[in-house]
């Protein structure tokens, strides 16, 4: 059956509301560790997830960082305007660039009560380094399923990053029904968070320490970073009755030609993603690579990855992850590309074959979400998953447990 048939009914489940984690645990690799493999489950925690992986291993972490994206502002009048910063509106949207701009910068954005926001700028006096800064927002154009939001402020020497890091908060999850805390700050990131940009964490890596870092380089377990900045639109719920009416989320990958390299070079072995966001940045580079395999002069955006694609026409081409990647690798020196920054729309769903990887790291996802659709292309066991971690206590969504399934349905060549 084609993905778009798929009825979100069949993957949905009742998720009580207490076993939602409203708070992350005291230690991050304290958490509880579901392992599912060949059909089997059994239980242990963060802390030990390198003697449940095989040597020699490559694992592939999303290295973005969450931005303190809701921004609230005061009207004369006394209301709220509530903004919620999703991606950068600029001619040149890579998130570096923007974050570090002076002076203005251009979002799209979430509106919080904008129907009572009139065409005059809101503004609201921070300040930075003991000195008084003043920022606007003004609105500057209605899209389909945003606004475009102007910010401005003076001084002008502050960066963009600067601004956002002491006026903004961060945005916690809808389903974490509580005010932030100062501990989210520090919790909702993972601990090798770095390039900013995302608007909610790669929840799979927020279990990890260093003393799990160090256990995988003691069994020689190699560790490897791209970045998939998250959006809101991860959160959007699936309220078509098949997906073929669902439009999927398109998410900024920012990937090395290094890192690729790395991964290639690494195909014979085990490669296992960190999360879903990973999962899907590697798997997009494998159909990116296909596409410059069929066209070597393909400009950079005809890589990007739209929905159904991976099922429909590039499907067809049986070509081989090793030469795809290799393929991707020549047509990124050819353009003097250091790194792919582009966006991917790729939804996984159950009948996709997995090309990168053997393994996946992940939480435990909402019902009727695309993120359980993915866990469904990994294994039918799905349910079965579920209803276990239901029943024994492991915590769901952002703050919760997870889970480490093997093997995803594989087909590497033809």
């Amino acid at each position: 059956m084609h993905p778009k048939h798929l009825s979100i009914n069949d993957f949905t489940y009742h998720l009580p509301v207490e076993k939602i984690a409203l708070h992350p645990l005291e230690k991050r690799d304290q958490s509880k560790l579901l392992i599912y493999k060949n059909g089997e489950i059994i239980e242990d925690i963060y802390k030990n997830i390198a003697d449940h992986l095989p040597e020699n291993s490559l694992l592939i972490f999303n290295n973005t960082k969450v931005i303190p994206a809701r921004i609230l502002f005061k009207k004369q009048t006394g209301g709220t305007i509530e903004i919620f910063c999703l991606e950068p509106f600029e001619e040149n949207a890579e998130y570096t660039t923007v974050m570090s701009k002076t002076g203005s910068a251009k979002w799209k954005c979430m509106i919080g009560g904008a129907s009572k926001w009139k065409k005059d700028g809101l503004t609201k006096k921070i300040k930075i380094n003991n000195q008084e800064v003043e920022l606007t927002a003004t609105l500057k154009q209605k899209l389909t399923d945003a606004y475009v939001t102007e910010f401005s402020w003076q001084p002008s020497h502050y960066s963009f990053s600067e601004i956002i890091e002491q006026v903004g908060e961060i945005p916690l999850p809808p389903y974490i029904k509580r005010d932030v805390e100062e501990n989210d700050k520090e919790r909702y990131q993972t601990i090798y968070a770095e390039h900013k940009g995302s608007v909610a964490a790669p929840t799979a890596g927020l279990h990890f320490t260093p003393e799990v870092f160090s256990s995988l380089e003691n069994k020689n377990i190699k560790t490897d970073f791209v970045t998939l900045h998250v959006g809101a639109g991860t959160f959007k719920p699936v309220k078509s009755p098949t997906m073929q009416e669902h439009e999927m989320h398109a998410e900024w990958l920012d990937v090395t030609v290094s890192t690729i390299e790395n991964i290639l070079d690494n195909l014979s072995k085990n490669i296992i993603a960190v999360g879903t966001t990973s999962l899907r940045t590697i798997e997009s580079l494998y159909w990116m690579g296909v596409k410059t395999f069929s066209n070597n002069n393909c400009n950079l955006q005809d890589l990007e990855i739209k929905q159904w694609e991976v099922y429909d026409e590039l499907s067809k081409q049986n070509i081989d992850a090793n030469i795809a990647l290799a393929s991707l690798i020549t047509w990124m020196k050819k353009n003097e590309q250091q790194k792919l920054f582009i966006k991917t729309q790729i939804l996984i769903a159950p009948g996709y074959q997995f090309k990168i990887a053997i393994a996946l790291i992940t939480n435990f996802h909402q019902p009727g979400s695309t993120l359980l659709l993915l866990v469904a292309a990994i294994t039918k066991d799905w349910r079965r998953i579920y209803e276990y971690a239901l029943k024994n206590d492991f915590r769901f969504l952002s703050y919760g447990d997870g889970c480490l399934i093997s093997p995803l349905s594989h087909k590497r060549g033809t």
